[in-house]
């Protein structure tokens, strides 16, 4: 299975970045002049219900941030890959992004089925079911456009990582390339 070889090269990734004290990514000034004009200072959240009425006008892979409001790697993430100008426009224009409390409460409903909070767990069914019950914070879930099983990657991604992943499900690599294939071959260019 292909998402099985990204989530041990990612792994591999984050554990080696992990690993040097303050090693984080910052958004330099100035970097947001090489971009389009239609680039975001922000990125635009959609609920599980605006993707999904968005996804019948035009098909495109759902990117689901999966967080809690205790993760203090969450909110690195946010405010270091997604507050980034170059991972915003490529998102707005190749993905529907969520933003999803793993923890909420509310029933979601995706695909005609209604997920509930599962006290066993503590979070919502649906959580459980992105992440095919291996819960960690913050994960990235990407559903496919063909509608396949929901891919997770765990564990804060850097810009360089992000890049990668999406580059390889929104250029529609997935499920044509072999993850490691693609990732001998990539070169990120974002930073």
């Amino acid at each position: 299975m292909q998402i099985s070889a990204i989530l041990s090269l990612l792994g591999i990734i984050l554990c080696c970045s992990l690993a040097e004290p303050g090693n984080t990514t910052s958004v330099v000034a100035g970097t947001s002049t090489s971009l389009s004009e239609n680039a975001h200072e922000k990125l635009r959240w959609l609920t599980l219900e605006e993707a999904a009425q968005q996804l019948q006008t035009e098909k495109k892979p759902v990117l689901i941030d999966l967080y809690t409001t205790w993760c203090g790697w969450c909110k690195v993430m946010d405010r270091n890959t997604y507050s980034n100008p170059m991972v915003i426009k490529y998102i707005e224009d190749n993905f529907y992004p969520v933003k999803l409390d793993a923890e909420t409460r509310e029933t979601l409903n995706w695909q005609g089925k209604q997920f509930n909070y599962s006290s066993t767990y503590r979070v919502n069914e649906y959580a459980v079911h992105l992440t095919g019950g291996q819960l960690s914070f913050p994960t990235t879930i990407i559903l496919p456009a063909d509608g396949s099983a929901p891919q997770a990657i765990p564990g804060y991604l850097k810009i360089p990582d992000m890049e990668l992943v999406l580059k390889y499900f929104g250029e529609g690599h997935y499920g044509k390339t072999p993850f490691d294939q693609y990732h001998q071959s990539f070169r990120a260019s974002w930073k």
